[in-house]
């Protein structure tokens, strides 16, 4: 059988919420399990997050999944409805909706009594600079206004664009518009913490914070290491060695005979590629783990299978030797950072052919 595992280790994932917890000691904590659960897994996360004060997902059909795991937990959909019928699942579903545009609004007020009566927030969502979602000031302090006048329970909520890098300027140019959206509506309850912002602005807490990749183990930030930050990996990426081949100096490794070998080397083969995801186009070099020790990837990444260089392990290694893609030793922001990208993406971009183990 071939030995490509993808392992959650819902101990992590538990951890990594009495950490946000531990720095949000006040504010009620939205768990992002959106993408399925950042690939994790969408059950495992919610009954790892069985303390969350609610969940917050993309769009309709990942809150509807939450349903029918039966649970019950609040839910907001970041991206709100996209279509009037759907509001009429979210209402009934109870379902909490961002809106962000005047069509949203419409439907809501279609759903006015039917919302209310299930005692759903509206979340209303501030541009403020980021330029995706949302209305602008002035007005949506109008919006607000008329929402609070019609009898709606609303948070104003609002996405940092650099909330990783604290000195960026644009952080507070959106804190200063947040907080004039906030003055003009009082009393009104307030979100725009990430996991970043989590770190960074703890004075922005408020009264709901939104982390996600913090809750998987990885690090939202490119200087700081998840365990700088006190935070597990969730995920342990496997497989395992499937050949070992001697060439000499001079012959090639892989596709596109890219890589040339500087010695005589012992090289292996991996069963995984990117068609289980892991990623193909890195820009720096890159290493996988075995037994703690970090090993060079070379020649192209194939679909189904790596090439590595064992050559200072060869006594260590066999048919069948474990490789961690990423996990413990091997973070998956280091692999990330060589294939200039970031850990949100290779932990969603898995697939469903690697055997998945939950621990």
């Amino acid at each position: 059988m071939r030995q490509a595992t993808v392992c959650i280790h819902k101990q992590a994932l538990q951890h990594n919420f009495q950490r946000v917890k531990q720095l949000v000691p006040t504010a009620k904590v939205v768990c992002m399990v959106k993408a399925n659960a950042y690939g994790i897994g969408v059950q495992p996360a919610i009954e790892a997050f069985d303390e969350a004060d609610a969940f917050g997902v993309a769009c309709l059909d990942e809150a509807l999944e939450i349903r029918k795991l039966g649970n019950q937990k609040p839910i907001t959909l970041i991206e709100g409805v996209f279509s009037q019928n759907e509001m009429a699942i979210a209402v009934a579903e109870k379902i909490e909706c961002i809106v962000h545009h005047q069509q949203q609004l419409d439907w809501l007020y279609n759903y006015k009594e039917q919302y209310q009566q299930a005692g759903l927030k509206v979340w209303v969502k501030l541009n403020s600079g980021m330029n995706r979602l949302g209305f602008k000031v002035p007005e949506i302090i109008d919006v607000i206004q008329q929402l609070k006048s019609d009898g709606f329970h609303c948070v104003l909520a609002m996405h940092f664009a650099n909330a990783d890098v604290p000195d960026h300027p644009m952080n507070q140019h959106q804190i200063s518009q947040l907080l004039q959206v906030k003055a003009a509506c009082m009393p009104i309850e307030v979100s725009c913490c990430n996991s970043a912002a989590i770190f960074n602005y703890p004075e922005l807490h408020f009264d709901y914070v939104r982390p996600g990749i913090m809750l998987y183990g990885a690090s939202p930030f490119e200087d700081r290491s998840a365990q700088d930050l006190g935070v597990q990996p969730a995920m342990q990426f496997n497989a395992a060695i499937i050949a070992i081949n001697q060439i000499k100096a001079g012959e090639f490794v892989g596709y596109g005979s890219r890589y040339k070998a500087p010695k005589d080397m012992t090289i292996a083969v991996v069963s995984i590629g990117y068609g289980d995801g892991y990623p193909r186009a890195f820009v720096k070099d890159n290493f996988v783990a075995i037994e703690g020790q970090l090993v060079p990837v070379v020649g192209r990444v194939s679909m189904d299978m790596i090439t590595i260089d064992v050559t200072d392990i060869a006594a260590q290694v066999t048919i069948d030797t474990p490789v961690e893609l990423w996990g413990k030793t091997r973070l998956v922001d280091d692999v990330a950072t060589a294939n200039g990208t970031i850990g949100y993406e290779l932990l969603c971009r898995l697939t469903n052919r690697p055997k998945r183990i939950i621990e």
